[in-house]
């Protein structure tokens, strides 16, 4: 008898999401964690930086077409492949590996004006993951220039964010005069917090051959256009806001573009690898909170 769940595995690889999306309402919490998860696959297929580029490319492929076809002998058979080959290093990861089946499921089980969103953009996502890893040169990736890392950025976190627009305005119709607005912003809210990520991280990144920040653009330019970005972020938040979306999505959209201003100044203080300590992160859960049960804008 199975005894882990989907949140389980969301809180063994995902700390922000994990604070974020219970606060979603149903059931577009249940699609976000589920699409959530299905992305967190391919990336762990394109964080493989041990196996060769030709098997994460192919690991992706076979992934695509898993969610092409609901066959789930064939997710088992693969799935097992993964783990043996030790496709992640991290415990959590390793695991969601082994539940690609059950996460497929849930997948297939959720409703049919859900499915055709997440399947479709996760299937980009992975594509442009596959075109990346083949950019790989002995065994490290280099980006040159900003429109190389802002094309990399759209690729992991800008589908992302057009995927979360989709599921926001699913069965919302009263939120279809805002829905262009939204699209509009949907990549570049997720390029923001994925510039944000890139430069906490950077230092780690750059010792396993991922130099995603370009050394001929300067650290400045990448640190500007990240809070321009969020800017843009604020600005959708606060479209949903006014147009009295349910209160779940603008808690969940809100809370990681507070905890990427955090970051970012820590970051640019402190350099890569600072982080926003636990303490803090629950002090800016509660201010956003407050702000929101006020009805004052939470970014």
């Amino acid at each position: 008898m199975k005894t882990v769940s989907l949140e389980d595995l969301l809180e063994k690889t995902s700390r922000t999401f994990a604070l974020s999306i219970p606060v979603l309402p149903e059931p577009t919490r249940r699609e976000v964690m589920i699409a959530y998860l299905l992305f967190r696959i391919a990336d762990t297929f394109e964080d493989a930086s041990h196996w060769t580029p030709d098997d994460r490319i192919g690991a992706l492929a076979d992934f695509n077409g898993l969610l092409r076809s609901d066959s789930r002998e064939k997710a088992e058979g693969l799935c097992r492949d993964w783990v043996a080959r030790e496709v992640a290093h991290h415990a959590g990861y390793q695991e969601l590996m082994a539940e690609v089946p059950f996460v497929l499921d849930a997948f297939f089980a959720l409703s049919p004006g859900a499915i055709p969103p997440i399947r479709d953009h996760v299937i980009r996502s992975a594509d442009g993951m596959a075109s990346i890893v083949a950019k790989t040169r002995g065994g490290e990736l280099t980006l040159h220039s900003i429109r190389e890392l802002q094309d990399y950025c759209y690729i992991v976190a800008g589908i992302v964010g057009e995927m979360l627009t989709e599921l926001f305005l699913l069965d919302r119709p009263g939120l279809s005069g805002i829905a262009a607005f939204m699209r509009e912003r949907a990549a570049t809210f997720g390029e923001a917090l994925q510039l944000v990520n890139i430069l906490k991280d950077s230092a780690v990144d750059a010792e396993e051959g991922r130099r995603y920040l370009p050394a001929e653009v300067p650290r400045a330019d990448v640190f500007a256009l990240a809070r321009k970005d969020l800017g843009v972020a604020g600005d959708y938040i606060r479209t949903l806001q006014k147009a009295n979306a349910p209160r779940g999505l603008i808690e969940f959209t809100a809370l990681p573009v507070q905890l990427a201003w955090a970051a970012l100044e820590r970051v640019e203080k402190k350099g890569p690898g600072s982080k926003v300590s636990r303490p803090e992160v629950f002090m800016i859960t509660q201010r956003l909170k407050k702000a929101l049960d006020r009805g004052e804008p939470p970014v």
